[in-house]
Formats: structure tokens, sequence, C-alpha cells
């Protein structure tokens, strides 16, 4: 099953953007954390269904850090942390304004809730494939 055919199928299901997403990293790396997936429902439909930031990107961001980021009182951020999350943050900003006009789901919507099903599924494949290209160009992934 290629990325758009797994995307669409977890949506089926009833997943959203960002939960999609963390459910393609666990996949890839071979981890279960059903906590993890209820916890990124927070970020979908734009922080909350507010319609607000794209839970695309905010999801990628989350997920980059879960490679990256500080995890124990005695631990500390990788290196590449920040780097990682300003390249996503970049790329993704630019994509979607070009694209869609901004960065909110009201922008890329257009305020039709009808249209995710055009838009979303294409933009959550390209964001997970963009967070694995920055994982893996860091040797992290």
């Amino acid at each position: 099953m290629d990325l758009f055919d797994r995307v669409m199928e977890l949506s089926q299901y009833g997943y959203f953007c960002s939960q999609i997403m963390a459910i393609l990293m666990l996949e890839m790396t071979g981890e279960e954390n059903p906590g993890l997936i209820r916890a990124m429902g927070g970020l979908n439909g734009g922080v909350g269904y507010s319609q607000g930031c794209c839970g695309c990107m905010t999801g990628g961001t989350c997920l980059l850090s879960y490679f990256t980021g500080k995890g124990e009182d005695t631990a500390f951020e990788d290196a590449n942390h920040k780097p990682a999350m300003a390249e996503f943050t970049r790329w993704f900003e630019e994509e979607m304004t070009a694209e869609y006009g901004g960065i909110d789901c009201r922008d890329i919507t257009k305020g039709n809730p009808a249209n995710r099903v055009e838009y979303c599924p294409q933009i959550i494949a390209a964001s997970f494939e963009k967070c694995v290209e920055i994982l893996q160009d860091r040797g992290l992934l």
C-alpha cells in the first residue's frame, strides 16, 4: 500500500491530520503508542478544531521533536532540534501559502469543510514525507 492509500485508509477510520502523521511514524519505527495518537488529536482541525494553524504543521513539529526533543530530566535536546523544526516550518509555510494562501485550516479549506476531503490527504502525505526527509538527512531515522 502506498503512502497516499494509507493516509486515506486511516482517515476512513476517523483519524485526522496530526494523528495520521503520528500513526505513520509509529508504523515506520515499529512502535505503538496509543497515548501519543490520542494526544495528537488535540492538534486536529487547526488546533482543537479552531480552524487555526494546520495540524500537519503542528503535527510535523511534534514528530520531529519526538526524535530530537528533551525527554528526560537529565537529557538535552538534540543539536538538530531547532534546525529541523525551522526547516520544516519554513517549508510548510512556503508550500501551503503558495498553494492554498496560508497555513491555517481556514485558509487551506477556504472555509469549506468539504475541501478537506480533496486537500488534506495530499498535505498529510507531503508533510509526513518532508519530516522523514529531514530526519533522514540528519541521520536520525
